[in-house]
Parts: C-alpha cells; structure tokens; sequence
C-alpha cells in the first residue's frame, strides 16, 4: 500500500466527520489508497460514489462494455443520453464531480486482456460484473502480491461481496476491562453515571482465497455438518457464475421465460458438481435473477465500500470473507467459507 501522505487544510475540512469517526491516521491511509474498480453496472456505481467520497488517493474505472437502457435503472453516474457509450468513459465525469480532490481515470479494456503485472499498480482491486474464471485469476495475483481483493455481483434480488485481504492486522475499539470493586453500588447504578471507557487493541485475521471458498466439498461430513447454517444465497451465486461463464451473459429479462428454464437447469448441473441434492435451492430462485435492482446494488454497494475502507484503514474487523444478501427474504448474511 501507497504510504501514507499529510492532509491539506482544504481536506482536513472536507473530511473532518470522517477524520472525528476513524481518526487522522486512517483518513491519511484512505489519502494514499489507490484503488482498481472494474465494472460499472449498478453494482460498481454505488462502489464508485461510496469510496470517492470518502477520500481515497485514486480510481481508475475499467469497463469494456458500453451502456445500454437497463442502465437507466440502477447506474446513477451514466447519463440517460450516453446510452451505448462506453461505460467507464461515460461515468468518469460524474464520479469526477463527487469529490474533485480525488483522481479519477477510466480504462476501455477488458480485465481479461491485462496482463498480472497490471493489477498489481494498485493497493486494492475490486472486480464486479466479472466470470468467475476472471475473479479467480485476480484474486490469485492480488493474493500473491499482498493487494487486497474483493469480489462482488448483483443478480436480481440476489447480491454478495467476496473479500480477500490475506493476512489482515487491523485496530479496533472494545470496552476497557474493569476491576472488580469490593463493595459500593450496584454495578446497574454505576453504569448509568459512568461512561464505558474504551480501549484500541490491535487484532489479525487470514483470509482465503476464492476458488478455496468455491471449491467445496459438500459430500464431506464436515461440510455437511455446516450446510443448514451456510446461506441459501450462497449456492445462487454458484449458479449463476456458472450460467454466466456457460452462456457468456447475464439472465436476459427480455427471454424471461426461456433463462428460468435454463437457470433451473443450471442449478442440477451445479448442485451436482457440488455433490449436493438439487433440493438445497428451490426452483422458485430463477424468477428473481433478473436486472441489477437499484435497492439491492445500493446495499451491497455500500458494503463493499465500507469494507474498503475498513480495509484501507486498518480500522475495525471487517467481514471475513462472504456477504450475502437475499432480497427475496430481505436478508443480510456474513459468513465464512472455504475449504479446509
């Protein structure tokens, strides 16, 4: 990671409630964090708005793709009159405007055509709208090169986040430890005149890498001792890498009804290939794979931008390594899974 640079007067002010919540330190960290999005659908819009405002050293937008109607929907830095422009080069100017003190570049490739050496310019990389071959192979430079890795995708009502932050020290305020006091009030009655008194602590934490988190073993009876806690949402991102790495797209809501048969067909084929009973996920998911929902890319937009921040920081435990959500249920999940 880039070292950590001064604060000027001029972003001390634009700063100063994210300078009195996380404190000087980690705003200069946030200052020299140069950060690779690639993906600019929904989902890595809101990415995009969350980690420019919070001051970061620079961005750069990758995206090979250009912007179509569905845009409209959910990709709130492309403008309605851009439609069929590039989506990186149609988002520079309004993720510009957002914080001006930010450097903000865009890239017309595609990830698949940057060499290894590429990825490893950046202090984190966070790939959206990708193949899971893609995320893989990125992942495992990021991993070998100590660059923090995150992983992320909307589908419809579904959304989830991949973290991969290696060996991961960060700081993180607990309630300082109280003696016991022989006699006096009541413990109910001092909390109420006392602050608690709080202490930072230095922690670690390891990641693993994605293809350990994907590559699972369900027949195992360690694995199936974990399947009734591990998310339902989990086994639909499996399906749908594996429908958009088949297909090479995304469930097309304009052939609704043709994709629901083949996303159901999908889910035996990837079930199986886990070892696992096609009965884990309900056919009824395939209705709700469609689009990228503003809603949903604003949840999980927000906390993949929060957990680049934590981890730019070093401050606070951040999610290790999955978060899932499920907007059907209307839920949000945190868990950690890999493969032992």
């Amino acid at each position: 990671m880039g070292e950590e640079i001064n604060i000027t007067e001029d972003e001390a002010a634009l700063y100063d409630r994210q300078i009195r919540l996380w404190g000087l330190d980690a705003q200069r960290r946030l200052r020299a964090a140069r950060v690779l999005l690639i993906g600019l659908r929904g989902l890595g819009a809101e990415i995009a708005k969350n980690i420019v405002l919070a001051g970061i050293k620079s961005i750069t937008l990758l995206d090979c793709t250009e912007s179509t109607e569905e845009d409209g929907c959910s990709q709130f830095l492309i403008s309605r009159n851009d439609v069929g422009k590039n989506r990186a080069e149609a988002s520079l100017e309004h993720a510009q405007r957002l914080n001006p003190m930010v450097e903000v570049m865009s890239d017309t490739q595609s990830a698949d055509e940057k060499s290894d050496e590429f990825f490893t310019k950046f202090d984190v990389v966070c790939a959206t709208c990708c193949k899971q071959s893609t995320l893989i192979r990125i992942n495992k430079v990021c991993s070998d090169h100590k660059v923090k890795f995150f992983g992320g995708d909307v589908y419809g009502f579904y959304g989830y986040m991949f973290a991969d932050l290696g060996e991961h020290e960060f700081a993180e305020e607990v309630p300082k430890p109280k003696q016991k006091e022989e006699g006096g009030e009541p413990d109910t009655k001092k909390a109420k005149k006392e602050e608690i008194e709080m202490v930072t602590v230095k922690r670690s934490v390891t990641f693993s890498r994605l293809h350990s988190a994907l590559e699972i073993d369900w027949s195992s009876q360690a694995a199936l001792r974990k399947l009734k806690r591990t998310p339902n949402a989990y086994f639909i991102m499996q399906v749908l890498l594996d429908f958009i790495s088949n297909n090479n797209r995304y469930p097309d809501s304009t052939q609704k009804e043709a994709d629901i048969k083949l996303l159901i067909e999908q889910k035996t084929k990837t079930l199986e290939k886990l070892k696992l009973s096609p009965s884990v996920v309900s056919d009824d998911f395939a209705s709700f794979c469609f689009a990228e929902l503003s809603p949903v890319c604003a949840i999980v937009g927000g906390v993949i931008g929060q957990e680049i921040i934590k981890a730019v920081s070093l401050k606070d435990q951040p999610h290790n390594n999955f978060f899932f959500y499920n907007g059907v249920e209307g839920s949000g999940l945190v868990d950690n899974i890999s493969s032992p």
